[in-house]
């Protein structure tokens, strides 16, 4: 789940895993000025390129249940010089819309538990759904929230059972939703799900 790039790397370095695929939509949809979610910044991976991507004048507001998480990446952002552009945030991802300001372009969420930390601690359904509620009605017209979703691990699968619930009840109208998986792996590889708000086709007269 770890990248070898290094801080303020462009390099893409292939699309093998569910979280260099995240990636890449983020380097495609993301620019500098705009507002951003890390929803579970575990090692710092995701806020650090959410923190080149946005630039000076963006923000990225990163979520952590476990201080571990939260130094890591602190310590990751500072080292870049890109803590003036993290708001850091000690609490779940289901507080997003209590401390989150949006419009937001991107929301990444990596579900799971923290890699190389305690695998009882680990994101759920119920407040996942609630997350990505939150998320969903805070995003820019033409948004993206992107989920690693991990099924492998115990509570994976039904985490993932309520999230493909969420994702099959949001209006297409509103909302494009897609899953992309590897083919050539196994099925219990890590995926990505991806989903964006619809522009609106109004034009004012």
């Amino acid at each position: 789940m770890n990248s070898t790039s290094m801080p303020g790397s462009r390099e893409r370095g292939g699309l093998r895993g569910a979280v260099p695929l995240c990636h890449y939509f983020l380097r495609e949809r993301v620019r500098h000025g705009d507002r951003v979610v890390d929803a579970t910044c575990g090692n710092g991976q995701d806020t650090l390129l959410l923190a080149e991507l946005v630039g000076e004048t963006g923000r990225v507001w990163s979520f952590d249940i476990q201080e571990e998480a939260v130094a890591r990446t602190r310590e990751r952002v500072n080292a870049a010089g890109w803590g003036g552009r993290v708001e850091l945030v000690l609490a779940g991802h289901e507080n997003l819309a209590a401390l989150v300001a949006g419009p937001l372009r991107a929301v990444v969420f990596n579900l799971g538990y923290l890699p190389a930390g305690d695998r009882e601690v680990r994101t759920g359904g119920t407040t996942t759904v609630t997350a990505l509620d939150q998320a969903a009605d805070l995003l820019a017209p033409e948004g993206i929230v992107l989920l690693a979703v991990y099924t492998g691990h115990e509570g994976g699968m039904e985490e993932w059972e309520a999230v493909r619930g969420w994702c099959a009840g949001l209006e297409p109208k509103q909302f494009n939703v897609w899953q992309a998986r590897q083919l050539n792996r196994s099925a219990a590889a890590p995926f990505v799900v991806v989903v964006e708000k619809v522009a609106s086709r109004f034009t004012p007269a």
